[in-house]
């Protein structure tokens, strides 16, 4: 037998699908060769993956991040949102804005004096001075439209007219005064070394030789003045301390039989003195406010002083209201 008839079994054999000469078990596909597969170079340490043995169980599934809510729209928004309050700035060149601002203008202008920081300040000092000017053209227009608000008419201001006010007020305060010490006396607490009571003594004897004031010496230290006024005098029994003498000359205005009505701890003048009488006397209801006011050269006019709470906050808030609520309490108030 040949050597062809030999091998041909063989080739026929290597010829035939793996199938046929395994049957029907698959076998694991060969491995691609290097020449199928060169990109991979040699990979001689190549770990190959391992088979899963045990699949890990599920993790239990978290809970959905909270969607915000939807915004609500413009409408919403401003129902909900708090309105803004009006600015509290002043109007620009106003009073209020110029007290505010002027100062700094002035400032920059010191700091950096160039010519617009200089006549910036000067424009806005202009501004306000014009204001003020305006304001006392108004002011003296409204002033001399009303009596009520013209100082004249309580009190002159031209020299021949006060002058003459001057008078009035004299010969009614000598009436006054009179009529005062018809009924009233000067209580006068001294001490002998003291300068003040020996200057004070002839003051005294002016005002009883003018006006018929009853003149009552009291000695603190029991001894009479060194210039021989009012020798005829008492001695202090505790009377002083009663009535709160702490320093002297002490004068009070004395009506018997109870009413004192403390004048000065200290040396006035004749003017001094009698003013204060005047004024004690008033207080004390021994004259009226008319007859006082006149002794103060003072035309007796109506005050505006209205009684607390007759004014309400509305009525404040209006100036035609407040002016008239103002001129319905000074026709019904008194003098002072």
């Amino acid at each position: 037998m040949s050597s062809k008839n030999v091998l041909l079994p063989f080739l026929i054999v290597l010829s035939l699908p793996t199938s046929m000469v395994c049957g029907d078990e698959a076998l694991p596909a060969p491995a691609l060769s290097y020449f199928e597969d060169k990109q991979r170079g040699w990979f001689w340490y190549e770990v190959l993956p391992e088979s899963v043995k045990n699949i890990p169980a599920e993790k239990p599934l978290e809970p959905l991040p909270r969607l915000p809510k939807p915004e609500a729209n413009a409408s919403e928004k401003s129902a909900s949102e708090p309105k803004a309050k009006p600015s509290t700035e002043p109007q620009p060149l106003s009073s209020a804005w110029l007290k505010q601002n002027l100062e700094h203008y002035l400032n920059q202008a010191i700091d950096e004096p160039s010519s617009e920081n200089v006549a910036a300040f000067y424009y806005l000092q202009r501004v306000m001075m014009d204001k003020a000017e305006r304001f006392t053209n108004a002011a003296r227009y409204v002033v001399m439209s009303d009596p009520q608000l013209d100082e004249t008419v309580r009190r002159p201001v031209a020299t021949y007219a006060a002058n003459e006010a001057n008078h009035q007020a004299s010969v009614v305060a000598e009436r006054a005064l009179k009529a005062i010490a018809a009924q009233a006396g000067i209580l006068f607490f001294f001490r002998s070394d003291c300068p003040y009571c020996h200057v004070q003594a002839p003051i005294l004897a002016m005002l009883e030789n003018a006006y018929g004031f009853k003149i009552y010496p009291v000695s603190l230290d029991g001894l009479p003045m060194p210039n021989g006024f009012f020798s005829q005098f008492k001695r202090d029994n505790g009377q002083a301390a009663m009535l709160g003498v702490e320093q002297t000359p002490a004068l009070f205005l004395m009506k018997p039989p109870k009413q004192i009505v403390p004048l000065a701890q200290g040396a006035l003048s004749l003017e001094e003195v009698t003013g204060r009488i005047l004024l004690a006397a008033k207080e004390a209801g021994w004259i009226d406010a008319t007859q006082y006011q006149t002794t103060q050269g003072i035309r007796n006019t109506p005050m505006l002083l209205p009684t607390a709470g007759s004014i309400s906050p509305a009525v404040a808030q209006d100036p035609l209201s407040l002016i008239q609520a103002l001129q319905r309490s000074a026709h019904l108030g008194s003098t002072p």
